[in-house]
């Protein structure tokens, strides 16, 4: 027996008491996970802006993002030291898809930001602009 000197009821004492230990142990690691769980962002209070799906970015451009419910929102194009080129639209978002098209004509060449904000959120999506 590799506990020399300690009798079987020890034994089988030590075990049960280093399985309570555990038990609690994984108790209480349980109630720690459902009390952060409690914090976690509710991912219908945010919109997901998805990437343009041609790069670069040519002509009339369409940007798409996601949203779960009716909210308002801003898209607007920033340049590279992030200040406000133009706003492509400020309306009311609906849920499910929603596309704004701009015609990406009016910016000079080069890497841009396109912007979506809404009242608890700022998303930014990079893009490089190639007009001819």
């Amino acid at each position: 027996m590799l506990l020399v000197g300690y009798s079987w009821m020890d034994v089988v004492l030590m075990m049960l008491y280093v399985s309570i230990v555990l038990l609690v142990i994984v108790i209480a690691y349980k109630k720690l996970l459902g009390h952060l769980g409690k914090s976690v962002i509710q991912q219908e209070e945010f919109c997901v802006l998805n990437a343009l799906e041609q790069s670069p970015a040519v002509g009339e451009l369409e940007f798409y993002f996601l949203s779960e419910k009716e909210r308002e929102y801003t898209l607007s194009i920033l340049d590279g030291e992030m200040k406000e080129v133009v706003v492509v639209a400020e309306k009311n978002a609906t849920p499910g898809g929603n596309i704004v098209r701009f015609d990406s004509t009016s910016l000079s060449n080069g890497e841009y930001y396109y912007c979506l904000k809404t009242i608890n959120q700022k998303t930014l999506k990079k893009m490089t602009v190639m007009n001819g």
